[in-house]
């Protein structure tokens, strides 16, 4: 219940307006979000790669409403790759497909996202498309392979465990060797398509694991890439410790090396165990969102977790 509530909150304009409003938002807020310019982001990530941790950037942004809005994200989007470059930073960037378009017009974002690879791809960065509602999964799923018959490598995609789908999806992803963040999914969707209940989600998402792994050992195990510009088959996006250890246990039974995976998690979030994974000699990439585009992926943030939820509220009552 309290899940649906913020999702639907996350979408409601009003309470937007009310939220970004209130001074004190923004400062708690900032925990999950590096800041609203890029330079901040930046700054961010410095800090994570003198720790030993990757970074994947993101302009936060998504559903643009014409051509030009579309074209503006599609800039900014170069301008983190160019500051990744400029600065050498061991990140990759996330984007969303309709960030760039794909609500306006498919032939439109085919067309940025390729330009976005491409230049990417000269620069020795890695793009992952990230999955959105259900509406947009077979979209996204059928862009991503386009572009990787067009002979685009440094592109990698989302799977959502809550969807009944993913296992199929996943599969197939795993016949080429694609570069899969998996993640539970955020998103509100009906029990038609997606598992209501959170043990099912959890299950589901062991499951998948197993399948990423599978399909990493039958495609050569490619490793993390040390200067962290290039992640390995599985990528693990997940705080919840049994999920975790569940990878590690499939890993290491199936004979990979630690950089045969890769453990990916929010800024701001279990910082402990980000730095426990570590330790342990396991890859770390961490999620850094900026932008002023912050309200709706604040919200989802604390839909995803009750404990960021009772952070902010706690923080409400601080002087």
């Amino acid at each position: 219940m309290l899940r649906t509530l913020l999702i639907y909150l996350s979408h409601a304009s009003w309470a937007r307006r009310l939220f970004t409003g209130w001074s004190l938002a923004w400062r708690v807020s900032s925990r999950f979000v590096a800041g609203e310019t890029l330079d901040h982001a930046v700054g961010v990530i410095e800090v994570l790669n003198k720790r030993g941790l990757f970074a994947t950037l993101d302009h936060l942004g998504e559903h643009t409403t014409s051509e030009q809005e579309a074209r503006n994200a599609v800039s900014h989007i170069i301008q983190a790759i160019d500051a990744i470059v400029c600065h050498q930073l061991q990140s990759g960037i996330s984007i969303k497909l309709t960030q760039i378009g794909l609500a306006v017009d498919e032939i439109l974002c085919a067309e940025h996202l390729a330009y976005i690879l491409s230049y990417a791809q000269a620069f020795d960065v890695f793009v992952r498309i990230d999955m959105e509602e259900s509406f947009y999964v077979d979209q996204t799923l059928t862009l991503f392979e386009w572009m990787r018959s067009r002979g685009f490598e440094n592109v990698g995609v989302v799977i959502q465990s809550y969807l009944y789908r993913s296992v199929a999806d996943t599969e197939k992803l795993m016949q080429s060797g694609a570069r899969v963040r998996l993640v539970k999914g955020a998103y509100r969707e009906p029990p038609t398509i997606a598992y209501p209940k959170k043990r099912d989600v959890n299950a589901n998402f062991d499951r998948l694991t197993e399948v990423l792994i599978r399909g990493a050992s039958e495609n050569g195990a490619p490793l993390s890439r040390s200067d962290g510009r290039m992640p390995p088959i599985p990528a693990i996006a997940s705080h919840d410790a049994a999920r975790i250890e569940h990878a590690k246990s499939k890993l290491e039974k199936a004979g990979l090396p630690k950089e045969a995976i890769e453990f990916q998690m929010l800024y701001g979030v279990r910082r402990d165990l980000q730095a426990n994974l570590r330790a342990e000699g396991y890859p770390v990439r961490i999620y850094v969102p900026y932008g002023s585009e912050w309200y709706p992926y604040f919200m989802r943030r604390l839909a995803e977790r009750p404990a960021n939820l009772w952070f902010f509220v706690s923080n409400l009552f601080r002087k």
